[in-house]
């Protein structure tokens, strides 16, 4: 068992991921920003732990979390403000990588995206630009950190029921199911094998497990 710490705890992969994690065994903290959401999340399995990432210092993140095992990143401004999406897709996160550091915790799964780099091509007249630029940045950060860590990157998120397969082969992106991230970011947690690595997928034809065994 592992004691985990579930950011963005509010979210649609999230509060379908915490059950799986706490069926596993694990113990999941829950980090939400709106203390409404309380409820939510311990209903998914999770102990609810209230706080605004985008506004705690890398101090503060620490203390949040000290004695867990895993940090899992699936937390988002959500687009339309950029100075908001650099505040929390990028510095927060970026806060928080050195927080695990700092409070010694072993392993860190990021949430990012199909397509996150440096040169990702989106031009900086659209919509998308400022998300596109702050996971780079954070992805690249974590890629220097000491941590253990996976970045996963899915493709355009839908809400179609779970399959339990996905395509971790494909050059281009598609689509994914929540239910299906939610179950990938499940089966990372399992599997050290998958640290300092970046996984992009879509819905596929190939079960979880076996996919990620195979990269």
């Amino acid at each position: 068992m592992s004691r985990i710490a579930l950011i963005g705890g509010h979210g649609k992969v999230a509060l379908l991921l915490t059950p799986l994690l706490a069926g596993a065994g694990h113990e999941v903290s829950s980090i939400i920003r709106n203390p409404d959401h309380a409820a939510d999340v311990t209903e998914a399995g999770a102990s609810a732990v209230v706080a605004d990432i985008e506004n705690l210092t890398t101090d503060e993140i620490t203390a949040i979390l000290a004695g867990h095992d895993v940090v899992v990143w699936s937390a988002g401004a959500g687009g339309g403000n950029p100075a908001r999406t650099y505040a929390v897709d990028r510095d927060a996160a970026i806060r928080s990588m050195d927080a695990a550091e700092q409070a010694g915790v072993r392993r860190y799964v990021m949430v990012s995206y199909f397509g996150a780099s440096p040169d990702h091509g989106v031009p900086p007249e659209h919509g998308m630009f400022a998300y596109a630029e702050a996971k780079a940045a954070a992805d690249e950060h974590l890629r220097a950190s000491t941590l253990a860590w996976t970045i996963l990157g899915p493709s355009a998120l839908t809400l179609d029921p779970p399959t339990g397969l996905i395509d971790v082969t494909a050059t281009e992106a598609t689509h994914v199911g929540r239910a299906d991230v939610a179950a990938v970011i499940a089966a990372v947690v399992e599997r050290d094998s998958t640290s300092g690595r970046t996984i992009q997928f879509n819905a596929g034809s190939t079960p979880i497990a076996e996919a990620l065994d195979s990269v």
